[in-house]
């Protein structure tokens, strides 16, 4: 029997996975501590704006003033939406380090879920798109499609400012559409919702929308068809202008992002396949689509160009996929971190680093890009320190400097390269 008088206490780390869920926490939320322990988030009992809205203002609170207490919503087991009262005070080890939250929670007997659900600003609401669609990280479409229009400078072709912004424009809309698509692919396939060691920050184990109720399932399907189509009729005129070949380019984006997760083929799950299509796509591919639409040409330049910019975005997606390896492996998933282990696959990230600046040297010194591009090395000391941390803490939540390092990584390189390309003294 409940005893409703019981208060909820529940730790957490400063990820907020559970590490102990109280009697008074099975009464209120109705689990059984073992299926929380080890295998929820504290997030997972409210509502996703709030969460983005909300929480992380309380936590800082919280640490800076030693508490921080207040009305708000929580979802039982059912889904079914109680008024409560939550006091959430940071949790210290015994040399005062910050290591998560205590919050103990009650069920206010005398309030409506109506009382105190609380509003959600059009900021929160514009941010949950953001997350939605993963805008942050279109850094990856927009290093590649500069690259391909210094390239066509680098080559006396005059840069057409204009149709680099439609360019742009069809290759983010693209990239919306794989984002939310592998997000839904990855939700049915049960690969979100054993992800435990997901980031918050977005870096891996998806959005985490539809897990966190941002969106429907049928919500993230349908914004993957709009954007898909969108990124479509945006190509229509790159497609008059260029030619086929630009149609075969995106097609061939389009149908690797989209059966990236998505069966039959889930190349993601295929021992590799899944990185070497990212790194062709939002390198090689891209590079030379972009020249294309300046030069009406397919440049053997553009495709070297991309070859060090898609070695460095198959790092991103490398280095996310360790924190995933666990939920990965049991819905078979196959990434390249599977496949080797995780403390083997330290070195796939090594080499995939070291090869694109050999690339970048190579290519300078026997004059197909300018010297200058050179300078594209200042930015391996992100490379370094992203490796350092990779190989302390290939297994642990201290991973995530490294993840952010090799983002970093990608976008300083990505721009001084094209910096390198644009300026250097024409070859």
């Amino acid at each position: 029997m409940k005893n409703e008088n019981l208060k909820s206490a529940i730790t957490c780390d400063l990820d907020g996975k559970v590490l102990s869920f109280s009697r008074g926490a099975e009464n209120i939320f109705g689990y059984k501590s073992k299926d929380v322990v080890g295998k929820m988030r504290v997030s997972d009992f409210s509502n996703g704006e709030v969460v983005l809205g909300h929480v992380i203002n309380w936590l800082d609170i919280a640490v800076k003033e030693g508490a921080w207490e207040g009305d708000t919503t929580f979802f039982d087991k059912d889904g079914n939406e109680m008024p409560c009262h939550i006091k959430i005070t940071p949790t210290r080890d015994k040399d005062g380090n910050h290591t998560g939250y205590l919050g103990v929670t009650s069920k206010l007997k005398d309030k409506t879920a109506d009382d105190v659900r609380l509003k959600i600003g059009f900021g929160t609401k514009l941010f949950k798109w953001m997350v939605i669609m993963r805008l942050p990280f279109l850094s990856a479409t927009f290093v590649p499609i500069f690259a391909g229009a210094a390239v066509a400078s680098m080559l006396g072709y005059a840069v057409s400012w204009p149709w680099l912004g439609l360019t742009l424009l069809a290759g983010s809309l693209l990239h919306i559409g794989t984002n939310t698509s592998n997000d839904y692919f990855d939700h049915q396939s049960g690969t979100d919702e054993l992800n435990y060691n997901y980031s918050n920050q977005g870096l891996n184990g998806g959005s985490r929308s539809i897990q966190m109720g941002l969106i429907t399932p049928k919500g993230m399907a349908n914004v993957a068809v709009a954007t898909f189509a969108l990124s479509a009729i945006a190509g229509v005129p790159l497609i008059i202008k260029s030619g086929m070949s630009i149609l075969w380019l995106g097609l061939a984006g389009f149908l690797s992002g989209l059966f990236y997760t998505a069966p039959p083929f889930k190349f993601s799950s295929r021992k590799g396949m899944g990185e070497l299509l990212i790194g062709l796509n939002f390198g090689p591919l891209m590079v030379a689509g972009s020249a294309l639409v300046q030069t009406g040409q397919l440049l053997p330049e553009a495709f070297l160009a991309g070859l060090p910019i898609g070695l460095l975005i198959a790092a991103v997606v490398y280095m996310n996929e360790f924190p995933d390896h666990d939920s990965d492996k049991q819905t078979g998933k196959n990434t390249l971190i599977v496949v080797f282990g995780p403390e083997k696959a330290r070195f796939g990230y090594v080499a995939l680093v070291a090869s694109a600046f050999i690339s970048i040297v190579v290519m300078a010194l026997n004059g197909i890009f300018p010297k200058l591009t050179l300078i594209t090395l200042i930015s391996a000391y992100f490379g370094i320190t992203a490796t350092t941390t990779l190989y302390k803490h290939y297994n642990s939540r201290l991973l995530q400097p490294a993840n952010w390092g090799t983002i970093y990584l990608h976008s300083a390189a990505g721009f001084l390269f094209c910096i390198g390309i644009w300026l250097g003294t024409p070859v």
